[in-house]
């Protein structure tokens, strides 16, 4: 399994209840896909660089997780096609 580093941010009026939501989705593709989250670190609401999609803040997200390929490939699709989502980045960690 590789490391990888995950960094999202959602948009910011969604609901408490929403945003748990997401958050818990993604942890259960990458556990479900055989990986295990191994620090989970929500940072809030923050104002964004640059504005996206009318949005000058976006709650932002940050994970690390161990988990083979096919998990990071999924994680991208599912990022790609979640509506609350505005930016997202999957790094892998090398050794």
């Amino acid at each position: 399994m590789r490391q990888y580093e995950v960094m999202y941010i959602l948009r910011p009026d969604l609901e408490e209840e929403q945003t748990t939501q997401l958050v818990e989705r993604i942890n259960t593709i990458i556990t479900d896909g055989g990986g295990e989250v191994t620090e989970l670190n929500p940072w809030g609401i923050k104002r964004l660089a640059y504005e996206i999609d009318n949005y000058r803040e976006g709650y932002y997200v940050v994970l690390k997780c161990q988990a083979e390929h096919t998990v990071a490939r999924e994680l991208d699709r599912v990022f790609r096609i979640t509506d609350g989502v505005l930016r997202h980045i999957i790094i892998r960690e090398d050794k």
